[in-house]
């Protein structure tokens, strides 16, 4: 798992306001929390964040003002709708050792059985439990033959070791549909267009 240091600065001024004043100077309002401890108001370099946010449950090492170092993982981010800029992002605060629930996403690979058969991701990301400095980044999981109606169920998914689920294990993650036939067109719909085709 990937760790990724950033330099924090902690900030006094709250509100609309304030916060656009923070993303004009390319950086982006950051709350800390975790721990029952009091939620520190933090900025931090936005195209540095944008970068390390690229990777799902990354590890956050905080310099915060150059005086403490302190450990995070984000747990909330807001993005501008339109433009995608990060407007504002929560992290949770985690120490080595410590275990954190957090969601990883969910690969599948291999081909489905022959047929035109769609595969439906039931959990776009799966609910798991692990040590807060080794959560991994994505689980695979092959869907090689698999016919309409077959699903895979979060029991089914080998966790790396230290990993355990945070849901049901009999959850559905993924499951086959089968594909959609196409609708005959209606009676009239076929006249008109062998008559076009006769035209042309």
């Amino acid at each position: 798992m990937s760790e990724v240091k950033l330099a924090a600065e902690t900030r006094n001024e709250f509100g609309k306001g304030a916060a656009r004043r923070i993303r004009r100077e390319s950086k982006v309002p950051v709350v800390l929390y975790g721990h029952g401890s009091d939620p520190l108001h933090l900025t931090l370099p936005g195209h540095e964040l944008q970068l390390a946010l690229r990777t799902p449950n990354v590890l956050i090492s905080l310099d915060i003002d150059g005086k403490s170092q302190e450990l995070a993982i984000p747990k909330a981010v807001q993005r501008d709708p339109l433009k995608g800029f990060l407007e504002h992002v929560d992290l949770l605060l985690v120490k080595r050792g410590e275990k954190v629930t957090v969601e990883i996403p969910v690969v599948a690979e291999g081909e489905l059985a022959a047929g035109g058969n769609l595969l439906e991701h039931v959990l776009n990301a799966l609910p798991v439990e692990a040590e807060a400095t080794h959560i991994p980044e994505s689980v695979s999981v092959s869907v090689e033959g698999l016919e309409a109606g077959a699903s895979v169920l979060a029991k089914d998914i080998t966790l790396p070791k230290g990993v355990t689920l945070a849901v049901e294990e009999d959850a559905v993650v993924l499951q086959v549909l089968a594909a959609q036939a196409e609708e005959a067109p209606a009676e009239g719909e076929a006249v008109e267009a062998e008559e076009v085709s006769a035209e042309a």
